[in-house]
């Protein structure tokens, strides 16, 4: 492993893989672009009900339509050796089956991200960065945990169009690339009062 910085550590996919096997139980780490970032563990409640109420409300609704696509949350790893990436998003969308035992997957549709004051300008940038180079996704969906505020990329026809704000509990949620959409109403159940 070489130290390009003081704060950081890089090294390629491979010897993360190596690394992720020896590291405390306690502590979560990810990979992003070769970059090695100690995670948060322990996040705030609304942080966790937000993604418990957007994976149901996404699985709810695709089970509901019959489609062959699933939620997964933030302990499962989105993995691409070709990008150096070995990331723990909040919750993925993934289509198809999945092996048994499987701990991670290559081919996100949608990646959604609840961002706080420590990782929003990581969501934001890093992440994006490589999300972005993922020919599978469709949506790439940040969410504010404080008020009712998610922004999306999403590409469509193969291009990635600009940022789309979605701004109030009134608000939808629009997932067309999976055939989805989802009420911010549901998203923040029990973590904004509407009144």
């Amino acid at each position: 492993m070489s130290r390009a910085t003081a704060d950081y550590d890089y090294m390629s996919f491979d010897d993360f893989e190596e690394f992720l096997a020896d590291k405390p139980k306690n502590e979560r780490w990810e990979l992003i672009g070769g970059r090695v970032v100690k995670m948060m563990v322990g996040a705030r409640w609304e942080h966790n009900y937000i993604i418990q109420n957007l994976a149901s409300g996404i699985r709810e609704r695709l089970r509901a339509a019959g489609s062959p696509c699933r939620t997964l949350t933030e302990t499962f790893y989105l993995k691409e050796r070709e990008l150096n990436a070995s990331l723990l998003p909040d919750v993925l969308v993934h289509c198809g089956p999945l092996p048994p035992g499987a701990t991670s997957v290559q081919s996100p549709v949608v990646l959604v991200e609840v961002m706080s004051n420590g990782t929003e300008a990581r969501d934001r940038m890093a992440k994006w960065h490589v999300y972005q180079r993922l020919p599978s996704l469709m949506h790439y969906v940040l969410v504010v945990q404080d008020r009712a505020h998610i922004e999306t990329l999403d590409r469509i026809g193969g291009v990635w169009r600009g940022l789309q704000v979605i701004d109030g509990l009134d608000a939808i949620l629009p997932l067309p690339g999976i055939g989805v959409e989802v009420p911010l109403a549901d998203i923040y159940r029990d973590v904004l009062d509407p009144a």
